[in-house]
């Protein structure tokens, strides 16, 4: 009991906090609690009983003598705190220190113009057939004004107005702001003045996005009335391009999962099952044929696992190459923005239009160029696999999916016979679980404000793995751990370069152990596919390809060699198609 007060009280929490913490060890909030707390309250102060018990927590055990010397420090401490929460910090300000995962090594300065495949494209039969087109087959009809973005516009704002409820993927239409920049692209492209593939194409927002104008809700009810008065540099760079802006998507509240104050995001191939999250919406919407394409964010699988889940095209992108201003900030060392699309090439399209710096996010420091050619020979890559997580035995459950992985392989290995064998940096001298608790100390930086305010009442979710719980949890890890984990984290990034030197990117199993652990810790690009469909229900599975960092293009590559020996990205849900 003493050990919760003393803890509570060093890290300078409320009484309602206090109490929660009791609640969350399975003690309830019984008289004995409330005693302590008022303990804490007529001392208002950290006494050498209180850090005695606190040791506990960190793992310390300090001698009486060494308490007493620390007692007033301690104390001053806890009056820095109150200074500190008595300022109001917007998420949008990030902390002083920014994270690098980049080892030192020659990167490319050398920018080269944009290639898309080739490929004559015909006007399809119906709208449906339209709707379902990659973003690669559009722009040429769009380009060619065989169909105008008006049209295309007016088509997706109509199938997000019918299949948007049933899929619970949609926060907001933006209409007024489509409809303008649909007419002024079809404008332009009749003047002549053609930007690129993503010209009248329209795309959904991930709402963590802010969109001048429009709602940002973050998917949580305390900001589901937040309007932030700017435009993302995502959406700036997309609306540069020419593309057209039709919804905001929903995400899980705060970016995890796939449950938001509305309800629970769908797959479009099993609506009775969630779409996976936290990019549920632009996964779902995607697939759905509801959009183009869309924007999604990554901290710990929220690209790889909705579009696993709902059978999207999804890349993760090197981490510091494209800007999160304007976007909700996680973890301001591991959030990433990137493309989910119907194919590999359209997440290289509007890769193209995103990346680079805007001199507002302090992590996209470097003007590396990001070079595509959808025609290039993939004769010259080295590709690996990694073999412990094709081999692992994933039980009876997960036989099915092992047979698709393994065929995915087997389709690598014909493409690319000299494909080798890798394996990731060694758990015991690595151990990426312990250093996890990264994101949750930044997170619950992130959203102190919530926590200390009560208002995370209002999330739908209040479980132990939930947000709230986790960000209380947060306030009790001790910031010396928290620079030891980065410490660790720089070791582990050199040991993921000296593993990638001699390959250009590696397939990987999505879930195997440790992957997305390892390479949200360390930055490294991700380019997720689907790979299969389960017999027994429909829904899909996935295979990864991940590459070093700012080795984006490369990776493009060879997962879209493998997906061009493959149809599992043109089927479609049969309840939107």
């Amino acid at each position: 009991m003493s050990e919760t007060n003393a803890v509570t009280a060093a890290a300078g929490l409320d009484r309602r906090a206090f109490m929660q913490y009791f609640a969350g060890l399975g003690l309830g909030t019984t008289l004995f609690p409330g005693v302590l707390w008022s303990r804490v309250q007529d001392e208002d102060r950290v006494t050498k009983e209180m850090l005695s018990d606190a040791e506990a927590v960190a793992g310390l055990e300090f001698t009486d003598e060494e308490r007493e010397l620390m007692l007033r420090g301690l104390n001053n401490n806890l009056r820095a705190y109150q200074r500190l929460r008595s300022i109001a910090i917007p998420n949008s300000v990030p902390p002083a220190l920014t994270f690098d995962p980049v080892v030192p090594a020659d990167l490319p300065t050398r920018k080269e113009p944009l290639q898309v495949s080739s490929g004559s494209v015909s006007r399809p039969r119906g709208p449906t057939e339209l709707a379902f087109m990659p973003v690669t087959r559009l722009a040429e009809l769009v380009r060619t004004r065989a169909v105008s973005a008006v049209e295309l516009t007016e088509l997706y704002l109509g199938r997000l107005t019918q299949h948007g409820p049933t899929l619970e993927c949609v926060i907001e239409l933006t209409e007024a702001r489509a409809m303008q920049a649909a007419r002024r692209a079809d404008e332009e492209i009749a003047a002549g003045r053609y930007r690129g593939p993503l010209h009248g194409i329209p795309w959904g927002a991930k709402d963590l996005l802010a969109a001048r104008g429009y709602r940002t809700t973050w998917g949580a009810k305390p900001y589901e009335d937040q309007v932030i008065d700017e435009d993302a540099t995502v959406v700036q760079r997309l609306d540069e391009a020419g593309a057209v802006l039709v919804a905001k998507l929903t995400l899980g509240a705060l970016a995890q999962g796939d449950v938001w104050y509305g309800g629970t995001t769908k797959n479009p191939w099993k609506i009775d099952q969630g779409s996976s999250g936290s990019s549920a919406g632009p996964a779902s919407a995607t697939v759905a044929g509801l959009v183009g394409f869309s924007i999604g964010s990554e901290t710990l699988g929220s690209i790889v696992s909705p579009s696993t889940r709902c059978g999207a095209t999804g890349l993760r992108p090197t981490f510091g190459w494209v800007s999160r201003a304007g976007a909700m900030a996680l973890s301001w060392s591991m959030d990433k923005l990137g493309p989910i699309c119907r194919s590999v090439e359209d997440c290289a399209l509007v890769m193209h239009a995103i990346h680079g710096p805007d001199g507002k996010d302090p992590s996209v420091k470097r003007d590396v160029p990001f070079n595509w050619n959808g025609n290039a020979s993939t004769s010259g890559l080295r590709v690996g696999y990694l073999q412990s997580g094709f081999e692992r035995d994933r039980g009876d459950e997960g036989a099915e999916w092992m047979q698709f992985d393994e065929r995915s392989l087997e389709v690598m290995r014909r493409l690319f016979p000299t494909v080798r064998a890798v394996e990731l940096p060694d758990d015991e001298r690595y151990p990426v679980q312990a250093i996890g608790f990264v994101l949750s100390a930044e997170a619950a930086a992130a959203f102190d404000e919530l926590t200390r305010s009560n208002r995370d009442d209002l999330l739908v979710r209040q479980t132990g793995n939930a947000w709230p719980t986790t960000f209380r949890r947060s306030r009790l890890i001790p910031a010396v751990e928290y620079i030891q984990a980065n410490r660790l984290r720089t070791l582990l990034m050199h040991a993921m370069d000296d593993m990638l030197r001699e390959i250009d990117v590696f397939i990987t199993p999505s879930y195997a152990p440790r992957v997305l652990q390892i390479t949200n810790l360390t930055g490294h690009p991700t380019v997720v596919l689907p790979n299969g469909y389960r017999a027994q229900d429909g829904t899909p599975t996935s295979i990864s390809f991940v590459g070093p960092m700012y080795g984006d293009a490369k990776v493009l590559a060879a997962a879209k060699a493998y997906q061009d020996a493959t149809d599992f990205h043109l089927r479609q849900p049969p309840l939107f198609s």
